[in-house]
């Protein structure tokens, strides 16, 4: 074997064995990897390419050239390679020592090449459990170590078929992690199975890897995954259906194929069942088959609910509200007691109202008299955070929608439903602007006749993030009874918070405290520069908010919310100059273009029913796990491990989205507002982001964006017949 130093001038193919001395990037998302190599007889090199992941002891033989990199110098790219395992003591015990296969760490390690030796790998290959010889080595380790082992082979052999068709490590080790040893049987006969399958895989992603496994651009199979793709992508838009001449314009335009093959692919795959059409107007309309039953059956629930009668209460409401009154030392308005007397009243109600009209302190009362009748209450929210402040508020359990209606996360089913119902007299759900159709779905198979149901939120906050607009839809349907709440309650009138919330929803300008006034918790400060917007908001946040509260910069009480992704104030240039600047010194973990740092905080970015963390839950980083390439997040006081193939689930939440900040609350809100966020200057997401604060709200930016914002108050339009059709249900239509 060459010497490196032998063949660093030369340009053409060249081959090394060695193994790997030292990982000093590896990123997850594409397999990027650049590690300390040492060829047989040899000195150490730079080796740079794609890779799945890797551990020092590792040995390779690697196909490559040298390259001159600007900053770097001389490194060798890797074009092909394969894994060979160590054949030495010393690089089995370095193989074994590097986390790679779990369940073996350096002690256990050198315990299994002292009893082995150069035997070890022959005997984690063929004859595993006499591993059970070594001291530390139980049923339950050597299941781990089994398991692992079995994997670390598996993924290899699928890395290496399908780098000869340039596709990246990454993307192969999540095939196996979702098909194990059926990955070849996937791929070789539907390829775009893996879109629908695997979390974070689009159809862009699946269609390449298929394209160069030899799959036909105008496969039928290739137009069914990118029509079953755009309902997706409507979906995550908050679209319950997509129209079929968009879908077809779509393909027509991206994929490139004859119409005629587009209509054969859509009928095909409503003969499949795998799609279902209805009509709007004289449009066809495409539903996943789900989403078409969900609407469906959740506006027949809801008619049912209403036409149903209800018991009412044997003693006075008015003498047990003014109970209420002096225990809590306050007194309700006209509004307020209606909104109460209509809990006891109606079989399903939906209470409406702005911050600081007293929605709490009403599911308080209400909760407190259904007591005194001797009535059984359920709470429940859409989030973990939500339902936190309904219980602390309400002094009462209350869950999040999923605990309530039993989610088994091995199953993926609700324990409660037709079958076993919930069980009381009352369900309370609070923050219901939040509450997406099938979410909808579920609940209603699960509330019993006997219950009422009392929805609680504010319609001018954002829709769902989830397909649906449910609470605007109910509303405006008439079909069932409202009380709308618009006075402020006297203890918030002095909020300009709340005051602003108000006038936003009115169109109308906002108020500023006096100048220099020091207390206020609602600040606008202008600035038309994004430079300075930003400069601004560094400072807020490094240090003028945590002087003001004794907060760290790093503190989840602070939180910015931005309208956008991009762009200088965009969440994700914030929450990376954040890091830099407040959490530059902490070890952390590289993962793509990102790092997890210990005490970041972070943000899950999708619903784990088994973990119970759900989209949206922010929570800080207390522990990085270099070896095994782990990190513990605290949400909330509850420890989650997210291992190396977890860790697509999290990103840093210094800045989030104001979606995102949906059902929160912060004690300090900075937002950015500029012209450039134009797409976004919406009424009702400016009215979302400024009253997710509880102390201090501050807009940095022009006052043109801000006119913009508040004036604008036409949301974008979701596909969703649920108004329409409780209209067409409650007139005998449908």
């Amino acid at each position: 074997m060459k010497k490196a130093s032998q063949i660093r001038q030369k340009v053409i193919i060249d081959y090394f064995e060695g193994s790997i001395e030292h990982i000093t990037y590896y990123s997850p998302d594409t397999g990027y990897t650049v590690f300390k190599f040492v060829p047989e007889n040899g000195e150490s090199m730079t080796v740079i390419g794609s890779f799945p992941p890797l551990s020092p002891g590792e040995v390779l033989k690697i196909k490559g050239k040298w390259v001159m990199h600007p900053k770097y110098g001389q490194q060798f790219k890797v074009e092909n390679y394969l894994p060979v395992l160590p054949a030495s003591i010393k690089g089995i015990e370095k193989f074994l020592s590097s986390g790679l296969i779990k369940g073996i760490g350096p002690v256990l390690a050198r315990r299994i090449i002292k009893k082995f030796g150069e035997r070890t790998i022959d005997i984690l290959s063929k004859n595993p459990d006499k591993l059970q010889k070594v001291e530390g080595v139980g049923r339950v380790k050597l299941k781990e170590i089994k398991k692992s082992w079995v994997e670390h082979q598996h993924i290899r052999e699928l890395i290496i078929f399908l780098q000869g068709h340039n596709v990246s490590t990454n993307l192969a080790t999540k095939i196996y992690r979702q098909y194990g040893e059926k990955s070849f049987s996937v791929l070789k006969t539907n390829p775009y199975q893996v879109c629908l399958d695997i979390w974070g895989v689009g159809f862009k992603t699946a269609d390449k890897m298929a394209l160069k496994l030899g799959m036909s651009p105008s496969s039928p199979e290739r137009i069914k995954a990118y029509i079953r793709y755009l309902l997706e992508k409507d979906n995550e838009q908050g679209h319950v259906f997509s129209l079929q001449k968009d879908l077809e314009k779509s393909c027509r335009e991206e994929l490139e194929v004859e119409e005629e093959k587009i209509k054969e692919a859509i009928q095909e795959l409503k003969r499949q069942k795998s799609v279902m059409a209805g009509k709007v107007d004289s449009e066809t309309s495409i539903y996943f088959p789900f989403f078409y039953k969900a609407e469906e059956e959740v506006v027949r629930s809801i008619h049912r609910l209403s036409s149903l009668k209800c018991l009412t209460p044997d003693f006075d409401i008015d003498s047990a509200i003014s109970d209420v009154e002096k225990e809590l030392s306050l007194e309700f308005s006209s509004m307020q007691k209606r909104a109460i007397k209509e809990c006891f009243d109606k079989k399903i109600l939906v209470i409406t109202g702005g911050p600081g009209t007293g929605k709490t302190t009403i599911i308080k009362a209400v909760v407190d008299i259904f007591h005194k009748w001797g009535r059984e209450v359920l709470l429940a929210a859409p989030t973990g955070r939500a339902a936190k402040r309904l219980a602390e508020a309400s002094q009462m359990e209350a869950k999040t929608i999923h605990r309530t209606l039993e989610f088994n996360p091995k199953l993926g089913t609700f324990r409660r439903g037709e079958k076993s119902p919930l069980i009381g007299d009352a369900l309370i759900i609070d923050e219901f602007s939040m509450v997406d159709l099938p979410l909808m779905y579920y609940l209603l198979k699960a509330v019993p006749s006997s219950m009422r149901l009392i929805l609680v939120g504010d319609k001018d906050q954002l829709p769902s993030v989830g397909p649906g607009n449910l609470l605007q839809d109910i509303i405006e349907s008439q079909e069932v009874d409202v009380v709308r709440l618009d006075e402020i309650f006297r203890q918030e009138k002095d909020s300009l918070i709340v005051v602003n919330a108000h006038r936003i929803n009115r169109g109308q300008s906002l108020v500023y405290p006096p100048r220099g006034e020091k207390e206020a918790d609602f600040y606008f400060i202008r600035q038309e520069n994004e430079q300075k917007v930003f400069n601004t908001i560094m400072s807020l946040c490094g240090w003028r908010i945590p002087k003001r509260f004794g907060l760290h910069p790093l503190s989840p009480e602070i939180q910015i919310i931005s309208p956008m992704y991009r762009g200088l104030v965009g969440v994700d240039n914030l929450n990376l100059e954040m890091q830099k600047k407040f959490n530059r010194f902490q070890e952390g973990l590289k993962f793509g273009n990102r790092e997890i740092r210990s005490h970041d905080k972070v943000m899950q970015l999708r619903n784990n029913y088994e973990k119970e963390v759900f989209n949206g839950d922010i929570g800080v980083v207390s522990h990085i796990d270099k070896q095994r390439y782990r990190v513990f997040v605290d949400f909330y006081g509850k420890s989650v491990v997210y291992e190396r193939e977890e860790m697509d689930d999290l990103t840093l939440a210094y800045a989030v989205s104001v979606h995102k900040s949906q059902g929160s609350e912060y004690q300090t809100v900075v937002m950015p507002l500029l012209t450039q966020h134009y797409i976004m200057l919406q009424r009702n997401l400016f009215y979302t982001a400024l009253t997710r604060a509880k102390k201090l709200s501050v807009i940095v930016g022009s006052y043109k964006a801000l006119y913009i914002a508040i004036k604008n108050d036409k949301p974008v339009k979701r596909n969703c017949l649920v108004k329409e059709k409780l209209i067409k249900i409650s007139q005998g239509k449908l």
